[in-house]
């Protein structure tokens, strides 16, 4: 009976480590959008699957859409730095001065109408370049949206002189700068706001992504769009992030770190862009089959518009330099990057 006691206590130390390996990890996921949006549905839904079948059902997601933690989508960087949430999936741009290498990404005229080539762009831009931002998180993909088209309720503007007059939603402070260079005047306001504030007429129309279309019910709000040629680099690209906490990372049982590695980063980046591509196809042609007009902008207004656009480069770059932040060095970095990745300005 006197040996037993070791015995015991031996088998529980052996035990532990077989205890801990199994223990499930629940990860709490945190985003503004509905429920149903294409973020949720479409990707961070099967990443979460994902996870959950290669971990043997030992990480599992719980998801909390449309700010259900509290706060306002530009908190977000805060609440998953601080613990609150563990992920978060964001627009680096609602947080102003939270990130401010990455402005170069939302820059006029910079990147495809392309979620998946643009994404691809994107993630090479941010580990050359752009790690200083993102110090304080794990970065799990860093994305595009696409791009913006004008989206208009009374008439679509293909030319720089119509831009004078139009109030218009502005996602970031680049986009409100490039709209104040273009003539516009800018509305800065959240997607929540975006339906009701078009339908009563508080502004004209938005500079945003076709994905959004359907998800905020503006198909048969705006019934003008604008866009440039194919090929050519779009008016600006929102850049959209999936963040998580450093600490607890760090913290899980290496095999769960590297499944959570397996399924992020460039890949990761590229589905997001791929998913939105698919939804911008799909509302394109849910505004067409409602009757509304899709214009494309000719040349030499695309040029004449791209060329007003570069006000709000420069006003960047300077603001940038205050800062300490060589941003026409940045800027031509992302050009170089989209070049080395097949995109031809």
């Amino acid at each position: 009976m006197k040996n037993l006691k070791p015995i015991f206590v031996l088998s529980l130390l052996l035990a532990t480590p077989l205890i801990q390996a199994a223990e499930t990890v629940t990860l709490k996921v945190a985003h503004f959008l509905p429920a149903l949006s294409n973020a949720q549905r479409n990707v961070i839904e099967p990443w979460c699957t994902r996870l959950n079948q290669q971990s043997d059902n030992r990480i599992r997601c719980q998801i909390y859409p449309s700010m259900q933690l509290g706060g306002i989508p530009s908190q977000l960087p805060d609440q998953v730095r601080r613990g609150i949430a563990d992920i978060v999936w964001t627009a680096p741009g609602y947080s102003p001065g939270r990130f401010p290498r990455s402005e170069a990404v939302e820059l006029p005229f910079m990147l495809p109408a392309n979620g998946e080539l643009g994404s691809k762009i994107i993630w090479d831009f941010y580990e050359k370049t752009l790690k200083d931002d993102y110090s304080d998180y794990k970065v799990l993909a860093l994305h595009s949206d696409g791009g913006m088209q004008l989206h208009n309720v009374g008439a679509s503007i293909t030319k720089l002189s119509e831009f004078k007059g139009q109030k218009i939603r502005a996602s970031t402070r680049m986009t409100a700068s490039l709209l104040d260079a273009l003539g516009a005047t800018p509305v800065s306001m959240p997607p929540a706001q975006l339906t009701e504030s078009l339908s009563k007429g508080v502004i004209n129309g938005a500079l945003v992504g076709w994905e959004v279309i359907p998800a905020l019910k503006l198909e048969e709000i705006t019934r003008h769009h604008s866009e440039p040629q194919a090929g050519q680099p779009i008016f600006s690209t929102t850049l959209l992030s999936f963040l998580m906490n450093k600490k607890r990372y760090e913290s899980l049982p290496d095999d769960l770190r590297e499944i959570i590695d397996r399924n992020s980063g460039l890949e990761l980046s590229t589905t997001f862009g791929a998913s939105w591509d698919k939804e911008a196809d799909r509302a394109r042609q849910i505004a067409i089959d409602l009757g509304a007009s899709v214009s494309t902008i000719t040349a030499d207004d695309y040029q004449r518009m791209r060329a007003a656009a570069d006000t709000a480069r420069q006003r960047w770059i300077a603001e940038s330099a205050e800062k300490g932040i060589d941003g026409n060095h940045l800027a031509k970095a992302l050009e170089e990057t989209a070049k080395a990745n097949g995109f031809n300005y």
